[in-house]
């Protein structure tokens, strides 16, 4: 089994909410990025960020 890449802390910084366009931080263990305005998880698989409002998870 292959360990998934950790986020790139300069890509973090760019990435944005889709929902309020507020800050994403990333969550390691569950590999999500957490919108703490939007109270949504989104997954990131093999390192890319899935910014899909239909793929997020509520908190």
């Amino acid at each position: 089994m292959t360990e998934t890449p950790a986020m790139d802390p300069k890509m973090l910084s760019v990435l944005i909410c889709p929902k309020t366009g507020g800050p994403l931080s990333y969550d390691s263990d569950k590999k999500e990025l957490v919108s703490k305005s939007a109270k949504l998880a989104f997954p990131v698989r093999e390192g890319v960020p899935i910014l899909l409002l239909d793929e997020a998870r509520h908190l």
